[in-house]
């Protein structure tokens, strides 16, 4: 087993790839130890030849899969005995990786080992007056080897075997609190378990160019705020709205008392926190004492009235922007050519009164490049979930791509399931819902479109009414539990994807319509309490704050 691996995940940064690979490639070689670098961008010649002039090994995703998943794939394709991380906008100074090493040697009890994190601003660096902290992430403790609380992404190695025991980062954060989350749930499992901070393994982590310009790290600021803000709010340390517009205003006072325009950054961050509490109000309901029902949403979703009327009018407006701009026709040019034809099994319970609906469903369906076996029933006295499990039954998913459960009370938008399928497959999601419409019954807020969004990375997908389970989901979420309704089943479903890094995901730019009233139309709501109440008794599942959450929105694809 070589001494070390140095995982360097990157994404479209060759200038600062090269940078980072020049410092780090002498002290490699002379010690042994191997790099890899993984390309979150997808396969890329340019990347592919930097990383061998530097003797570094090039590890490719097929698409953007995040920070996280390039970090554990970094760690599945080494065997060094300690992993180092790094960013790629890294300067690894002369003696790092020594130093490191010789630490891992003299402290066979620490599995953590971090150094020195020093800010470089390269080029036009907005002015500062040197009160305020760096904008991008630092780490400084003295120089002198020393206990630290945590190792942070662009200076971090940790012992294979910690990784092993503890195992790989959680897919489900981005943009902060991962790192720390890793070393939480280390702690949790070895209580006493330290990290070291080592003196001697410093490396500077640099903006150039117009990434050192205020623009740009306030950007990343605010992206980082609204990170920092999820992972409080997760682990129920999030503080008051008021508490964070107190901060918010103390680092604007600062900016226009010490005429300070680096200071915007703060701001930036704090303005990023404020805005994710405000979208904490609007979402779902804090869960309440540990007897709540903290697995429902907290609201109905029903679309009526004058609110109905205004909501369809900004549904049109987004649809005339996404024709406008072209998009809607460029996700169709695409979505023409890739993936190769998927098997697609669709199952759904028909009910007669929606006849008509269910034909439009299936014909829009039956539009779609890829092969779909679409089969329905009747209700019968069953639940929707016993119907499935007997489509199931009946039509084995073994040997299909996706499973698509469609509800019969949904409007599918020309084109559904080729987009659906591509954006699905681009973002590498597992579990997928088309977004809802604003003018649509939804009762889940984070589920509904969002204009300008493509995909948004969210901790769970709905039971319906329309919901995509990739194969890799089928051995451990098929058959269906016994359930007639399944209130509570899509935050069970959550806590397993979190289990098994499986990503899930809203697609906002394939929108389907809710036509008929919402949940617990057709049955008594209290039933459907009860029921969720006892499937979750004894299995792990999301509360409802940690359910409405987007983790990441996406663009472009």
């Amino acid at each position: 087993m070589r001494p070390a691996s140095i995982i360097v995940p990157t994404r479209e940064r060759l200038p600062y790839l090269e940078v980072a690979l020049e410092s780090l490639a002498p002290d490699a070689a002379r010690l042994g130890a191997e790099i890899v670098v993984v390309d979150d961008a997808g396969p890329s010649p340019a990347a592919r030849a930097l990383a061998a002039r530097f003797g570094a090994r090039y590890e490719a995703h097929p698409r953007p899969l995040g920070l996280n998943v390039a970090r554990n794939t970094g760690l599945a394709r080494s065997d060094g005995e300690l992993v180092v991380f790094v960013d790629d906008d890294i300067r690894a100074a002369p003696g790092w990786l020594q130093a490191l090493l010789d630490a891992a040697d003299q402290h066979p009890d620490v599995d953590v080992f971090t150094g020195p994190i020093r800010a470089r601003l390269e080029g036009d660096a907005p002015r500062s007056c040197g009160r305020e902290a760096p904008p991008i992430t630092t780490l400084e403790l003295g120089p002198a080897d020393t206990e630290a609380r945590f190792a942070w992404g662009a200076n971090m190695a940790i012992r294979r075997s910690a990784l092993e025991r503890v195992g790989p980062f959680d897919v489900s954060l981005e943009h902060g609190g991962d790192e720390q989350e890793w070393q939480e749930r280390m702690r949790a499992q070895t209580p006493g378990a330290r990290v070291l901070y080592v003196a001697g393994a410093a490396v500077e982590h640099r903006r150039a160019g117009a990434d050192a310009r205020l623009r740009a790290l306030a950007r990343g600021a605010h992206a980082r705020g609204r990170a920092a803000r999820r992972f409080d709010a997760r682990r129920g340390q999030a503080p008051s709205l008021a508490r964070e517009l107190r901060t918010l205003c103390g680092s604007l006072a600062h900016v226009a008392r010490r005429r300070c325009p680096a200071g915007l950054t703060m701001a930036a961050h704090s303005a990023g926190r404020v805005r994710e509490a405000l979208r904490e109000r609007r979402g779902p309901a804090a869960p309440g004492p540990a007897t709540a029902d903290d697995f429902l949403s907290g609201t109905s979703g029903t679309v009526g009235g004058l609110d109905a009327l205004g909501r369809a009018g900004a549904d049109e407006a987004v649809n005339a922007w996404e024709l406008l701009s072209g998009r809607r026709l460029r996700l169709a040019r695409a979505a023409g050519h890739a993936p190769a034809t998927r098997r697609v099994l669709a199952l759904g319970v028909e009910r007669p009164e929606r006849r008509d609906l269910a034909r439009a469903i299936g014909a829009e369906l039956a539009r779609s490049r890829h092969r779909v076996d679409l089969h329905t029933r009747p209700p019968g006295d069953r639940g929707k979930f016993e119907n499935l499990n007997l489509l199931l039954d009946e039509h084995p998913p073994e040997s299909y791509d996706w499973l698509l459960v469609v509800d019969d009370d949904v409007r599918l938008p020309h084109g559904f399931l080729d987009r659906f399928v591509f954006l699905c497959e681009s973002f590498s999601l597992a579990l997928a819902q088309p977004a809802h419409r604003l003018h649509s019954h939804a009762a889940w807020p984070v589920t509904r479109r969002r204009p300008g969004s493509v995909v948004r990375e969210t901790a769970f997908v709905e039971i319906g009414p329309v919901t995509a389970f990739a194969r890799v989901t089928f051995p451990v979420l098929l058959p269906f539990p016994a359930l007639r309704m399944g209130w509570g089943l899509d935050v069970h479903w959550a806590a397993l994807a979190r289990e098994h890094g499986w990503r899930c995901g809203v697609v906002d730019a394939v929108s389907i319509r809710h036509l008929a009233a919402p949940a617990a139309a057709a049955y008594p709501r209290e039933a459907a309490v009860a029921e969720a109440r006892s499937f979750l008794a004894a299995r792990p599942y999301l509360s409802a704050r940690e359910a409405g959450r987007t983790l990441a929105t996406h663009r472009h694809w």
